[in-house]
């Protein structure tokens, strides 16, 4: 389970990491709100690969998307980059994440087992989790309503409830 855990990212301009607060699941081929669904592409190869590996892509023509979000650590790096102060705003959603993160196309398929960009267990055990539908795959149709997101319940830094 990756909530709970941290995302760290080890950029040249520093370090940053923060809990991860809600994820969403696919499940490949058969589901038409994953990726996978229209078959291998340059641009979904590396789903296609070995697990541990980061698949970054561009969505609504200007953000990264990495699908995670994220709490405080590199919180003036985050804030730079964002260019906000609230900290509940600086990763409150892939894009922002994938920019408060320093997270690019460059990164689609780096071993997320590495020390570029990877999840760390710090013993945080999330004891409230919420499972809803995913966000933002309406095109997909009867596979939009799976029961497929989790996140922790409370918290702030959650993009959407």
């Amino acid at each position: 389970m990756l909530l709970g855990k941290f995302l760290v990212r080890v950029h040249p301009d520093g370090v940053t990491t923060g809990m991860i607060l809600e994820t969403e699941a696919y499940v490949g081929l058969e589901d038409k709100a994953s990726h996978a669904s229209r078959g291998r592409t340059p641009r979904n190869a590396v789903m296609f690969g070995a697990a541990g590996f980061a698949y970054v892509y561009v969505i609504y023509g200007m953000h990264y998307c990495l699908n995670v979000v994220t709490e405080q650590e590199g919180l003036e790096l985050m804030q730079a980059r964002r260019q906000k102060q609230e900290i509940r705003l600086l990763a409150n959603g892939p894009g922002n994440l994938c920019q408060a993160f320093g997270i690019e196309r460059s990164l689609n398929g780096v071993d997320l087992g590495g020390d570029v960009l990877f999840v760390e267990d710090r013993g945080v055990s999330p004891t409230d989790i919420v499972t809803t539908t995913r966000v933002g795959v309406d095109y997909a149709g009867p596979w939009k309503e799976m029961p497929w997101r989790f996140y922790i319940a409370g918290h702030r830094g959650v993009s959407k409830r």
